[in-house]
């Protein structure tokens, strides 16, 4: 299967619509009913619903990515996870098997045992435009989709003004707007805190080559979440943004956390996302328990406390426990994500000599062995050998052991994960946890540390009130970001902020990891180099296909 660069996601096309999707060209086909077309579908609400509906979830989150897995959060999400070292993977497509392997480890013995294909080697050598088209090439995923993304809201926004919304015409444009808005934020963050450089493109079936570095989009991410803000508080008749957004959002994902977001409750998420885009994309050096570590080289400025207090801020007036986000549920047909292969937890799911994904000896070392959390997802009936860094001695249960009030960790059954996409309470509530212990108030970042575990379930002692260090307090955000965010697509972000993919020789690296060998032996103090790429270059088939007026704007120059 050819793969195409962000050319043909801005050329002139219609948007796959969610129910009728057809292929897109370079120019409509008018006049063929099963071909929709702007000129003949999107004329009233219904049909303008349709285009922004099936321009979000389809275009951005299902097609391309129909490698390993079937979705944008089974792929590219599944990048972001193996990288974080929450899973491993044996399969042999995708570089799924070499992009999370560090550079070399040190065993508690002294043995340092190393990897014969660093994971920049592998990202330069496959950066090209034949891997791609073979499946191997893994810069290419997240970019197209968000960038096809970003053209669907393109292009769903030029038409805005022309449809004959039903009821309160301003309220249901302003709904409309922020709606395309706050996907544009989403894709334009997805993009600036993963890629080097990125294009700024806001106009349907244009391009330019004028590639800008991460931080240029991460401030256009910014404008964007703003922009879905203001025409948040434009809106006057809630009823008809109420109406207008049960038709944006697929109706079996309006179940659970998934509902249509109250206004209120959408500006909250924004803030979460706003707080997120400063946090990703800054370091605050974690190392060897020390919050005092420095990165010597790095793309990333160091968090200041202007930078925490804007996140504590933010964060104070994010997602709260128990309301409506954007959330996904997989139907047995046509759904934008599949329950068997759509998510990264799905692909973790079952015996771990059968799966996928199999979680990692370095997440599992989170969880304390009383965390009911713990109890009700894994078993150790099975051990998976891999000669390098995957060995895992743990597989995640189907559905979980039906703990009371204990989440699972993932299921396979059609309908019943509930994929949060953009933002939760649990991630907003640990980023005010961090940004308080940053700023000297330990104990109340340690209260929201304990208010997570409460809220799922977790049985473990509260740690307020028990006079830890600010060290000791950022060790246990550490540990439940990675518990409770487990498959969300946060946690490379962590250990890059963190310092801990960065080279040893440059202040980086993780130490007191739990490995096992192949052999069997448990390493419960080794030290890991990832030595991970911070940003990735701009993909071959953008950067070739689209040759950059600047040339030095697409591959990172620290490696």
């Amino acid at each position: 299967m050819t793969r195409t660069s962000h050319k043909f996601f801005t050329a002139t096309c219609l948007i796959a619509l969610l129910l009728s999707a057809g292929s897109c060209k370079d120019q409509l086909d008018v006049g063929n009913p099963n071909q929709p077309t702007l000129q003949a579908n999107v004329t009233n609400e219904a049909g303008f619903a349709s285009l922004a509906q099936g321009g979000v979830y389809i275009n951005g989150f299902l097609n391309n990515n129909n490698w390993l897995g079937n979705s944008y959060f089974s792929l590219p999400w599944g990048y972001i996870e193996l990288m974080g070292d929450m899973v491993g993977a044996d399969a042999s497509n995708n570089q799924v098997t070499t992009i999370g392997v560090p550079d070399y480890i040190i065993y508690d013995n002294g043995t340092r045992q190393n990897n014969p294909a660093p994971q920049v080697s592998i990202i330069r050598a496959f950066n090209n435009r034949a891997a791609t088209a073979n499946g191997n090439n893994p810069l290419i995923y997240q970019w197209q989709s968000m960038y096809a993304l970003n053209n669907a809201c393109n292009l769903t926004l030029s038409v805005i003004d022309q449809i004959p919304f039903t009821g309160n015409k301003a309220s249901k444009v302003a709904t409309a707007k922020a709606w395309c808005y706050w996907w544009k934020g989403y894709a334009y963050a997805q993009i600036g805190s993963l890629y080097y450089a990125g294009l700024i493109v806001n106009e349907s079936g244009t391009t330019n080559n004028n590639f800008v570095p991460s931080a240029a989009i991460i401030e256009e991410s910014n404008k964007n979440y703003n922009l879905a803000l203001t025409n948040l508080n434009a809106v006057t008749v809630a009823g008809d943004y109420t109406d207008l957004m049960a038709k944006l959002i697929p109706a079996e994902t309006q179940v659970g956390l998934g509902g249509v977001p109250a206004i209120g409750q959408w500006r909250r998420s924004i803030n979460t996302m706003l707080a997120r885009n400063i946090l990703f994309n800054k370091l605050a050096p974690y190392v060897r328990g020390n919050p005092a570590a420095t990165i010597t080289k790095s793309l990333m400025p160091v968090m200041t406390n202007a930078d925490w207090t804007a996140v504590l801020n933010l964060t104070t007036e994010g997602i709260r426990k128990g309301e409506n986000v954007f959330a996904g549920r997989s139907t047995a047909a046509n759904s934008f994500f599949s329950g068997t292969g759509g998510t990264v937890a799905a692909l973790t799911v079952g015996v771990n000599t059968g799966t996928t994904f199999k979680v990692s000896e370095r997440f599992i070392q989170n969880y304390r062995p009383t965390d009911q959390r713990f109890l009700n997802n894994y078993n150790a009936a099975t051990r998976y050998n891999n000669d390098y860094s995957f060995t895992t001695r743990y597989s995640v249960i189907e559905s979980g052991r039906s703990l009371p009030g204990v989440p699972f960790t993932g299921t396979r059954t059609v309908g019943r994960y509930e994929l949060l996409i953009a933002g939760s309470y649990e991630e907003n509530a640990l980023m005010r946890a961090e940004a308080n212990i940053r700023l000297g108030n330990v104990e109340a970042g340690l209260a929201l540390v304990d208010e997570v575990r409460a809220a799922q379930g977790a049985g473990l002692t509260a740690t307020a009130g028990t006079r830890l260090t600010a060290a000791q307090a950022l060790q246990e955000v550490v540990r439940e970001r990675r518990v409770a965010l487990f498959s969300r697509g946060v946690s490379f972000y962590d250990s890059r902020r963190w310092g801990w993919t960065y080279d040893i020789a440059n202040g980086g690296g993780s130490y007191g990891n739990t490995v096992v060998t192949s052999a069997g032996v448990v390493n419960t103090n080794a030290t890991i180099n990832y030595n991970f790429m911070d940003y990735w270059d701009v993909p071959a088939d953008e950067s070739v296909l689209n040759p950059a007026t600047d040339v030095k704007l697409v591959k990172n120059p620290n490696y």
